[in-house]
């Protein structure tokens, strides 16, 4: 297959520093779109990826799967997209198609397994892995892709390709919106994105933080309440309250702490991903029938439908913004948590 070489940043170690390299991109296909990427979000599977601490990570690394960019050139057979359209990619970039799963719009659970934006082995270019949106272009069949509404700041939509649709397909599924009151545990890149659209769904929300110095940012984004989850006596405040909560933390922590604050049938679903397994009691479900679940990403139709959500209700992440080489030093303020709250890359950096 024809390729072209792209100029990108990424790693060729666990232990090696991001930097710049070349990688080759195919020529569009008839079905394909190719991207001039504008903005890429970074993502804290990023870091686990290119430090190989899922231990499947296929070097070279390119990471970047929050990307926001303009179509410059169309496979012959294209019609769901133009020249010039401003779009995005989240995590998935193909998928069996044929699935089950595939045919409910949940490409995400691909029984074959979903090719994702980086670290996926590449279908058309043979022992090759593809590589994520720290680069200059991307070149992603047109089923994959989707339209940014016009009226939100494309810098700040990034985000929502992954902790957008991280956050918004489990409050769909769970039904939230009016009359539910919901609770959103750590306030990060995934929590501050809860916030903003469970109270956009209607939602009564209450925070939970382990920082008193996040209260008034818990309250801007949209929180009706916050609760500092050290406090037995706060916590005890919300004990059976809550229809649903949704926990973004991705670091150990105690799970029946929340699964108690569930009503009768209530639902947790786990968005975070903690490295170690969390206990999780007995009887913080028997008593009451509750569950606690988990949630990965969203399909196609269900991303576009994030992002038609988000315009509607003008929600875009809190950002800030870097050039390319400065993500080593991202990386290493992401472990600490110091970022409000998402990390940007303006891909143009990558040019200078």
């Amino acid at each position: 297959m024809e390729t072209k070489n792209t100029k990108a940043y990424g790693t060729s170690a666990a232990e090696a520093p991001l930097q710049s390299m070349d990688i080759k991109r195919r020529v569009a296909t008839p079905h394909d779109v190719e991207i001039e990427i504008l903005f890429c979000g970074v993502c804290h599977s990023d870091l686990h990826t290119a430090r190989n601490e899922w231990h499947g990570t296929v070097y070279p690394c390119v990471p970047g799967h929050e990307i926001v960019g303009k179509i410059v050139s169309v496979g012959g057979h294209v019609n769901k997209f133009k020249v010039g359209d401003v779009v995005g990619v989240g995590c998935i970039v193909d998928s069996c198609r044929d699935c089950q799963y595939c045919k409910e719009g949940l490409e995400q659970f691909c029984e074959p397994g979903m090719t994702g934006t980086y670290n996926s082995p590449d279908k058309h270019l043979a022992n090759t892995p593809t590589f994520g949106g720290y680069s200059e272009r991307i070149v992603v069949d047109e089923n994959y892709v989707l339209r940014i509404p016009g009226n939100l700041d494309l810098a700040a939509t990034a985000p929502l390709l992954c902790a957008g649709i991280t956050t918004y397909s489990p409050l769909k599924h769970w039904n939230v919106g009016p009359g539910k009151k919901v609770g959103v545990v750590g306030i990060g890149g995934l929590g501050h994105m809860g916030i903003k659209i469970a109270k956009a769904m209607g939602a009564h929300v209450v925070a939970f933080t382990t920082s008193q110095s996040k209260f008034d940012e818990a309250q801007r984004l949209g929180a009706d309440e916050v609760v500092l989850s050290k406090d037995p006596e706060q916590m005890k405040k919300f004990r059976g309250q809550l229809h649903f909560i949704l926990d973004a933390v991705s670091a150990e922590h105690d799970i029946n702490a929340y699964l108690n604050l569930l009503r009768v049938d209530g639902s947790l679903a786990l968005v975070g991903a903690p490295e170690l397994p969390l206990p999780v009691a007995a009887f913080s479900v028997i008593m009451g029938r509750k569950s606690f679940a988990g949630s990965m990403i969203g399909g196609i139709a269900e991303t576009q439908e994030m992002l038609d959500f988000c315009g509607e209700h003008n929600i875009t992440a809190d950002i800030e913004m870097i050039n390319i080489d400065q993500i080593n030093d991202a990386y290493e303020r992401l472990l600490k948590g110091d970022v409000k709250y998402r990390f940007v890359i303006e891909m143009a950096s990558l040019k200078g």
